[in-house]
């Protein structure tokens, strides 16, 4: 079980139908960091960064959105043309992708998404934590959250 929590940030819709989330995805990355969104959102409690899949129409092969931000203690300040969402708690399976990003997240992923059926996801949310950890080269460390029944 994994606390809820509160995050603003940038999203998109995507698939990973054709490898669009790696164009989608890698747009969405190079806008958080290119605009500053980071430094633009209030309330942070940490200077963890989250990406969060969720708004799944049915599974991993389907349409899903993608939120890119931090987690705030208020969802009461939203800086225009950011997005504000609460997630409620629920049941995670953690994975931990280590070695070089994004390849290794991306590894993480091929073997959820390969293990679909055995892991029972929820699709409700999952997301990756990019921590104190995550910008070490080949020592890189980012937890994994797949939400399971």
């Amino acid at each position: 079980m994994t606390e809820g929590f509160k995050i603003i940030g940038i999203s998109t819709r995507t698939t990973n139908q054709n490898n669009q989330s790696q164009t989608d995805l890698g747009k969405l990355w190079g806008q958080f960091f290119a605009d500053g969104i980071i430094d633009r959102i209030p309330n942070k409690i940490s200077g963890d960064i989250l990406a969060i899949y969720t708004d799944y129409v049915s599974d991993f092969k389907e349409a899903y959105t993608t939120l890119i931000g931090v987690p705030v203690s208020t969802l009461e300040e939203v800086p225009e043309g950011l997005i504000g969402r609460e997630f409620l708690p629920d049941n995670f399976e953690k994975f931990v992708a280590k070695g070089e990003m994004p390849q290794a997240v991306v590894d993480v992923w091929v073997d959820v998404w390969n293990r679909d059926a055995e892991l029972k996801r929820k699709y409700s949310y999952d997301f990756e934590l990019y921590g104190a950890k995550s910008q070490n080269g080949p020592e890189s460390e980012v937890d994994i959250y797949i939400a399971v029944k």
